[in-house]
C-alpha cells in the first residue's frame, strides 16, 4: 500500500533560507498559512541581504523581471532571479524562492512558492504550498474554499481537521500537474507525482506516481 504522507519533512526540503524556520516550526504544511502574513512582514522588517524594497511592504531579490502590467500588493517576497509575467496579480502574503515563474494572468494570494516554482499561464494559486521545481500546467488551479464554507478536511490514510476554511493545494517537491486541473480543497500532491491533465481531485495522493484519474494511481516506472 502506498503512504500518504502530509508532514511538512516528508514533502519538502526547504533550501530557501528565510522560510527554513517557518518549515522547520510546523508539523503539517498547511500550519504555515495563518502565520504566513506576519512572517513575511517580519522578514521585511528586518531586511534580507541582498534583497531592495520596491514599494511599501514588498522586497524583491537581485534579477527579478517584473512585467509592467504585473500588480504586487503587499506584503510580499519575490526571490531572486524570478520572473512576474504581464497581467499577474499578486494579492498579498505571498513568498517565493529563487527562479520562479509567476505567469501570465495567474493569481497568487497567501502561498509559498518554493525554488524553481512555475505557475506560467493562467492559475490561481490560493492558500496553497508549492514545492522545489513544482509545475502548474495551463489553466490548472488550486481551490481553496469548500462550497458550504466549513473548515478542509485533509483526508490521507487518516482524516486531518485543520481547523481552516481556506486551504488550497499542498504541491510537494516535483509535483507536476498537467492542464486545466482543479484541485478541491486540501488536495495533497506528493514528491515527484505527476498528474494528468483535465482531473478535478481532492484528498492525498502518494509520492513517486502518476495519477491518471481520482481512482487511478500506478508507480511511476
Amino acid at each position: 500500500m502506498l503512504n500518504k504522507l502530509v508532514k511538512t519533512k516528508d514533502l519538502y526540503e526547504c533550501k530557501t533560507s528565510y522560510l527554513v524556520d517557518l518549515f522547520d516550526s510546523c508539523e503539517y504544511p498547511w500550519e504555515m498559512l495563518p502565520k504566513l502574513k506576519d512572517y513575511i512582514k517580519e522578514l521585511i522588517k528586518s531586511g534580507i541581504e541582498g534583497y531592495e524594497k520596491i514599494s511599501e511592504g514588498v522586497l524583491v531579490g537581485k534579477n527579478v523581471k517584473i512585467a509592467p502590467t504585473a500588480t504586487i500588493e503587499a506584503p510580499a517576497i519575490i526571490g531572486e532571479g524570478t520572473e512576474i509575467r504581464p497581467g499577474a496579480f499578486i494579492r498579498g502574503s505571498v513568498i517565493t524562492g529563487a527562479n520562479c515563474v509567476l505567469g501570465n494572468s495567474s493569481e497568487f494570494k497567501n502561498c509559498i512558492l518554493l525554488d524553481k516554482v512555475q505557475a506560467p499561464h493562467y492559475n490561481y494559486i490560493g492558500d496553497s504550498i508549492m514545492g522545489n521545481h513544482s509545475h502548474m500546467g495551463a489553466g490548472s488551479i488550486c481551490s481553496n474554499l469548500k462550497t458550504d464554507g466549513k473548515p478542509v478536511v485533509i483526508h490521507a490514510d487518516v482524516d486531518y481537521e485543520t481547523g481552516l476554511r481556506k486551504i488550497g493545494g499542498i504541491l510537494a517537491d516535483g509535483a507536476d500537474v498537467g492542464c486545466s486541473c482543479v484541485l478541491n480543497p486540501g488536495t495533497v500532491i506528493g514528491k515527484d507525482t505527476s498528474v494528468y491533465p483535465m482531473n478535478a481531485l481532492r484528498g492525498v495522493f502518494p509520492s513517486g506516481c502518476i495519477v491518471k484519474s481520482q481512482t487511478n494511481v500506478v508507480v511511476r516506472k
